[in-house]
C-alpha cells in the first residue's frame, strides 16, 4: 500500500524490478481521491499524515523526499469520529482531512433522486453494452421507490444491471427486479400468530447483545452486529455447500450475482 501511494525505487524490495510512481506523484498539481480512508492501516495513516503536513513524499527505498502539491479528497461509509474513539483512526489525521465535510445521505433518504439516477444508470448500462437504452415502466419504478436500498446507489446499479439483462423488449417491469430477501414486519398485530411472536422475540434477543442491564451497551453498533450475522450466515451456507457459490446462493434465497456482490462488499472474496 505504501508503494501504491508513494511509489518505490527499483530494487527496494523483492519484485521491484523498476521504479514506480505513486498515486501522490501521479496526482501532482491535481486532485487525489482516497476512497474508504477509514480502512487504512494505522502505520499507513502515520505516513499519510506526514505527507499532508510536509507536502512531500519519500518513495520506498529512497533517501530523498519529493515535493507534491495535491488537493486531497477522501470518502468513507464509517463515522470517523467514532473510529477515532475506537482507536481505528488517528485523531491527528482525522483533524487534518476533516477540513470541509460533505455528508451524502443514503439513497433511501433522497427518494426524489431515484428516477433520475435510474435513467442515468440505464443510459450507462446501454453505452457499456452497446445496446439500446432500456425503458422502465411505472410499476417497476414504484417498486424501486418502496425499497429501502441497504446497499445504496451501488445496489441500485446492480439491480438495474440484472433487470436490463433479463427483461424482454428492452422494457424493465416489476417482475424483472430482484431485491434483497429481507422479511417485512406484519402490518397488524391481529395477523401475527402467537408462535410467530415468540419466534420474533427470540430473534430480537439474538440481535441485541446480552447485558447485565436493560440498556444497550454504549459501544454497541447495530451495523457491525448485523454485518457479523450476515457474514456468519454466508460462511455457514458456503461450508454446507462445500464452497459452491451457486448452491450457497440458492440456500440463502439469493441469486448468484447478489451473493457475489455481498461477498465483495463484505470483503469475503
Amino acid at each position: 500500500m505504501e508503494s501504491e501511494l508513494f511509489g518505490h525505487l527499483k530494487g527496494s524490495f523483492t519484485g521491484a524490478d523498476k521504479d514506480k510512481q505513486g498515486l501522490f506523484q501521479a496526482a501532482k498539481g491535481g486532485t487525489l481521491f482516497l476512497d474508504e480512508i477509514a480502512d487504512l492501516p494505522l502505520q499507513i495513516q502515520v505516513k499519510l499524515l506526514r505527507v499532508i503536513q510536509e507536502k512531500a513524499v519519500r518513495p520506498v527505498g529512497s533517501q530523498k523526499e519529493e515535493a507534491v502539491d495535491v488537493r486531497l479528497l477522501s470518502a468513507t461509509h464509517k463515522n470517523l469520529a467514532r473510529e477515532v474513539e475506537l482507536g481505528n483512526m488517528r485523531q491527528d489525521l482525522f483533524f487534518r482531512i476533516n477540513v470541509i465535510e460533505l455528508a451524502v445521505p443514503s439513497l433511501r433518504e433522497r427518494q426524489e433522486d431515484l428516477q433520475e439516477l435510474t435513467l442515468t444508470i440505464l443510459n450507462k448500462i446501454a453505452k457499456e453494452d452497446a445496446t439500446t437504452v432500456c425503458e422502465i415502466d411505472d410499476e417497476a419504478l414504484a417498486s424501486l421507490r418502496q425499497y429501502s436500498f441497504p446497499g445504496n446507489v451501488r445496489e441500485l446499479e446492480n439491480i438495474l444491471q440484472r433487470a436490463a439483462t433479463l427483461c424482454e423488449d428492452r422494457i424493465i417491469r416489476a417482475a424483472n427486479l430482484e431485491f434483497m430477501n429481507i422479511p417485512q414486519a406484519a402490518e397488524t398485530v391481529e395477523e401475527i400468530h402467537p408462535q410467530a411472536i415468540s419466534d420474533n422475540a427470540a430473534q430480537i434477543n439474538n440481535i441485541v447483545p446480552e447485558s447485565s442491564s436493560n440498556d444497550i451497551p454504549s459501544d454497541f453498533s447495530l451495523e457491525k452486529h448485523l454485518e457479523s450475522i450476515e457474514i456468519g450466515a454466508i460462511e455457514k451456507a458456503l461450508e454446507e455447500t462445500r464452497w459452491n457459490k451457486t448452491a450457497a446462493a440458492k440456500k440463502l434465497g439469493n441469486s448468484f450475482r447478489s451473493l457475489r456482490y455481498r461477498l465483495k462488499n463484505l470483503g469475503l472474496d
